[in-house]
């Protein structure tokens, strides 16, 4: 079952330049989907835009975002906060300025299962201690009468964690949940993810730049560039055959255990575009050896969920990550 469907959704600055163009892509009950490519792709302002939570300088100009088959686009604001934070939770990126420094961990945990789901104090309290548990966080009376500044940033990103999960979310949206841990506390949490999903048919929205991360948590991948998805496959099919030279490009640049130790890493050349000036055409084609002259004029993504790339001339397999961006 389908619970979050996005169709065709834009996002731009306030009279301004597009953010976001016709992103369109769908979440199934239970399901990891990731979200991936370099930073200004736009892979957080989709998380964003699902979740309310734009900047002011920002407005959605167009598309559907259908939760569990409402488009909460067409809602009032009031009762789109009320139904969002019933049914879904963030694990922002950076835990230092997600947590308020004024309270203590313990209501910043519990004040939403109390005020918003109705939740008992007691029984708040004690699904938080439970939870820090989980994460591997000892002692958590402590934690939980503790300031932010008193702990560290893999604790606070942990604490972010069981926040997310406390009310039993049937979505998340993580934004690079596991960049502040180390190896053994990372493990824990995908740990507890796939638990997670298991016990409550919660879907995840996975933000990241950890192409390990998602080999090993994800079912499905949509590739970002300049605002668009260019890609969208099952991670195995992904991993094995990317097929538009950006994501063929992303897979040679990242380290693997079954490679010659001594095989130079692979590097996109230039740099992403900037958006307040997108390129004509392809907004990939300055950066890409297999651009021709057809790139001129942007690419549809053609496919389905499960199978679809953005390019005029896309790559047919995986030998094309030896190669990274340019590989025949």
């Amino acid at each position: 079952m389908t619970y979050l469907s996005i169709r065709d959704l834009s996002v731009r600055l306030r009279n301004g330049p597009p953010l976001l163009r016709r992103v369109s892509l769908d979440v199934e009950a239970g399901e990891v989907r990731a979200l991936v490519g370099e930073s200004g792709a736009g892979k957080s302002m989709i998380g964003k835009a699902v979740l309310g939570i734009l900047p002011p300088s920002v407005e959605i100009s167009g598309g559907q975002i259908l939760l569990d088959g409402t488009d909460l686009l067409t809602l009032p604001p009031k009762d789109r906060r009320r139904r969002i934070g019933a049914s879904c939770a963030l694990i922002p990126q950076d835990p230092l300025t997600a947590l308020n420094p004024s309270h203590r961990i313990g209501p910043q945990i519990t004040d939403r299962l109390v005020d918003i789901l109705g939740w008992t104090r007691a029984d708040a309290e004690a699904r938080a201690k439970a939870l820090l548990a989980e994460v591997q966080i000892p002692d958590p009376d402590r934690v939980l009468r503790a300031y932010p500044h008193e702990l560290s940033g893999g604790m606070r990103q942990r604490i972010l964690i069981a926040s997310a999960f406390a009310a039993e979310p049937k979505l998340i949206v993580a934004d690079e949940p596991t960049t502040a841990l180390d190896v053994t506390v990372q493990r824990q949490v995908l740990d507890l993810f796939r638990d997670l999903r298991r016990e409550l048919g919660t879907a995840l929205v996975l933000i990241t730049h950890d192409l390990g991360v998602v080999a090993g948590l994800c079912d499905r991948v949509a590739v970002m560039y300049a605002g668009r998805v260019v890609e969208r496959a099952t991670t195995d099919r992904l991993f094995a055959a990317p097929r538009h030279p950006y994501g063929a490009g992303l897979l040679a640049a990242m380290p693997r255990v079954d490679e010659r130790p001594d095989r130079p890493l692979g590097t996109i050349p230039g740099a992403p575009p900037d958006l307040r000036r997108p390129p004509a055409g392809c907004a990939f084609r300055p950066r890409c050896a297999r651009a021709a002259a057809d790139c001129a004029v942007a690419p549809a993504l053609v496919g389905d969920e499960r199978d679809a790339v953005a390019c005029h001339r896309p790559l047919a397999g995986p030998a094309a990550v030896d190669g990274a961006p340019g590989a025949p």
